[in-house]
Formats: structure tokens, sequence, C-alpha cells
């Protein structure tokens, strides 16, 4: 069979459409769900699509020196279950740096710290329904925060429960679906294709991440044509 256009260099690209309308139908009270029109081509029929409007997160593998990575249970209203994750949060705080967004929510649902962080995958987890955007990292050279400088968990957050996990038991785990998580999931599949480098093929920690829409002043992914 002859390779495709796409074999040689598989990359997802920018694709901006012109965009009729643009308002929130819900206001929520940490996303928002907005309602957009638009066209594929300029002689096309006009297209409507309602999708939340995401700040977009970061999640951390922590690796320990054994090579176990840390998965905390937490509970989830929308599937009423308990679910084995990484440590993750929003990109909430003006200003604030990717890598150190990570390392705040890694001590806040944690108590640990990283020496070394790498950036692990980038993803849209629900590009059909949302704009979230989502950086994974690889985060060793793991200390435990102080007890005294540690956060306080509330609500769904006061409940979770950490285990270290062998990364090959993780990896199995994601294999015969016990782990639902798509940021877990996705990650410890990452970090074992990475462990065939010795993690040397990853990306350094600050490494540009041009799909997030605070690259470039747009929403959500890209710049749209406006009449």
């Amino acid at each position: 069979m002859e390779p495709g256009p796409l074999d040689a260099a598989v990359s997802d690209r920018q694709s901006p459409r012109r965009l009729l309308d643009s308002a929130t139908v819900f206001p929520g009270k940490i996303w928002d769900v907005v309602s957009e029109t638009f066209q594929l081509d300029a002689a096309g029929e006009p297209i409507t699509r309602e999708y939340i409007q995401h700040p977009g997160a970061v999640a951390i593998l922590a690796m320990d020196g054994e090579e176990r990575v840390l998965l905390l249970r937490q509970y989830r209203h929308p599937v009423r279950m308990d679910l084995w994750e990484i440590p993750a949060g929003l990109l909430d705080v003006d200003g604030e740096d990717f890598v150190d967004a990570a390392a705040r929510e890694l001590a806040e649902e944690a108590d640990v710290a990283a020496g070394t962080w790498h950036v692990l995958t980038d993803l849209f987890l629900s590009p059909g329904s949302s704009s979230e955007a989502l950086r994974i990292y690889l985060a060793q050279n793991i200390t435990e925060v102080p007890h005294a400088e540690r956060h306080t968990r509330t609500h769904e957050e006061a409940e979770i429960e950490f285990a270290w996990v062998p990364l090959q038991d993780a990896v199995q785990a994601v294999l015969e679906g016990r782990i639902h998580s798509p940021s877990a999931a996705a990650a410890v599949l990452a970090a074992a294709a990475a462990r065939q480098s010795g993690y040397r093929s990853l990306r350094p920690a600050d490494a540009p991440w041009p799909e997030h829409p605070s690259q470039h002043g747009t929403w959500p992914q890209g710049p749209v044509l406006r009449d």
C-alpha cells in the first residue's frame, strides 16, 4: 500500500473557520457554555455548536526513584464513581506559568514537590464538547512538603486516597479497563513509552504550548475569520 500524505509526519494543525456569531448561553461557577455559529468555508451553510468554554488544566504524573507513579482516588459525581487519577488542576490563576501551576497543584493535592520536570504529553480531553486543553507533566526527584506548609483539602478532595504504584502495574490497570481517567491513562501509557529512551525523548518543562488559548489571544483554539 502506498503511504498516504500523513504517514511522514502526523501532526494536528490550526484550522480557522469563519465565525458568524458567539454567545454565552450558560454562565457557570467554574466554566461557561457558549454557542457559536460558523461556516466551514465561504459558501458553506451556517453550523451552530454549543461547547464548554474551559480555561485549560495541568496534570502531573509523579514518579519516584523506583519508577512507581503516584495515583490518587477521588469521587467524581457526574459518573458516580471513585476514580484513580493523577494530581491535576485548572489554569485559573492569571499570569501563572504552566509548570508553576503544576507544581502548585502537586503540592496541594499530593503533599509532594518535584525537583525535575518534563512535558509528558498535551491533550484536548473532549474536543467535540469542550475547549479544555490539558498539559501533562512528568515530575521526578520527589520530596515531601513539610506538614506545616501543606494545603487543607476540602469537599471531594478531603477524601483523597493515595497509592504509589509500579509503572508497569499502572499500565496493566489501564489496559484491563481498571483506570478510566483519561489524564491518568494517557500519562501512564506515555510514561511507559518514554521509559524506552530513559525519558530523554521528553520535552523540557518550558516547551511551547501554542494550542492553549492564552498563547494566541483567541478562543478557543486559534484565530477565526469574521465578516
